[in-house]
């Protein structure tokens, strides 16, 4: 499938759309464009600190306009993944508003009383006495779940640690792996397809990251684009056994030319096979 062949399309934010909260190159034309060919879409990220209207509003003061609706984190992504597996259950969350705040949306009751499940996400105020309790509800039986497997998260300082590595004390205490949602899971995309309503036949991936944007989609029969413009550059992409379909210089090289017989051109270029 070429890229002028895509319906639909499921883009990374971080390192695709915005650095440091600076909008990249032809993302917000980009956003733009879809929405004028009525082109469905979803802007995802593994954060799930924040809410769709929070991550919206975060977009907006970087110039892209991205509608709440149209974000899909890893926090929504788990909330309807254990929808699924428990209707109406509980859980003992530990994280900020974006895995709360979904958490309640899919009908969980919050508790520390023998719940059905441990939910860790990602915060900026882990405290040692939530911890222990998550070990102690885990070794009793709750099942543990990650939204994300990001062992750091940036800042201005320089690295935190994040879900990763705080599921990684947890494990090392309980003996248990949680199952974790987030990329690179590709469940992510597929219930983001499931959001969209469309099929992995007719759509797109855009990324930054090999391995978790670009082995993601490619397992989930998407149609892989890594951009440039954050993690990867060349020389990260030839350590991988595997290929993204295009590698662009950044979303910019999608933006299509208007012709003056209404037609477009693609201005896309960089197939990985080259």
């Amino acid at each position: 499938m070429e890229t002028r062949n895509v319906d639909c399309w499921l883009t990374d934010m971080d390192g695709v759309l915005v650095h440091e909260n600076k909008a990249l190159p032809g993302a917000a034309e980009l956003i733009d464009q879809w929405r004028r060919q009525n082109k469905p879409f979803l802007v995802l990220t593994n954060n799930s600190i924040y809410t769709p209207r929070d991550l919206s509003a975060r977009l907006a003061r970087s110039g892209i306009n991205v509608p709440e609706e149209q974000l899909w984190t890893s926090a929504l992504a788990t909330a309807a993944f254990l929808k699924d597996q428990a209707p109406g259950g509980s859980a003992f969350v530990i994280g900020e508003a974006g895995i709360t705040t979904a958490m309640h949306e899919a009908g969980f009751v919050m508790t520390d009383t023998a719940p059905d499940f441990v939910v860790l996400g990602e915060t900026r105020t882990y405290s040692f006495e939530a911890i222990t309790k998550a070990i102690r509800l885990i070794n009793a039986g709750a099942r543990f779940i990650a939204t994300n497997p990001d062992v750091t998260s940036p800042s201005a300082d320089g690295p935190l640690p994040a879900t990763g590595a705080v599921a990684a004390l947890i494990t090392s205490a309980t003996k248990r792996e949680p199952y974790v949602v987030g990329k690179p899971n590709p469940m992510m995309f597929r219930s983001a397809m499931n959001k969209l309503g469309t099929h992995s036949l007719r759509t797109g991936m855009i990324g930054d990251r090999m391995d978790t944007d670009v082995v993601a989609g490619i397992e989930a029969g998407l149609h892989t684009v890594l951009v440039l413009t954050g993690i990867a550059d060349r020389a990260e992409v030839e350590r991988y056994p595997f290929r993204p379909k295009e590698i662009l210089d950044s979303v910019a090289d999608l933006l299509e030319d208007e012709h003056p017989s209404g037609g477009k051109k693609s201005t896309t270029k960089n197939s990985a096979a080259e």
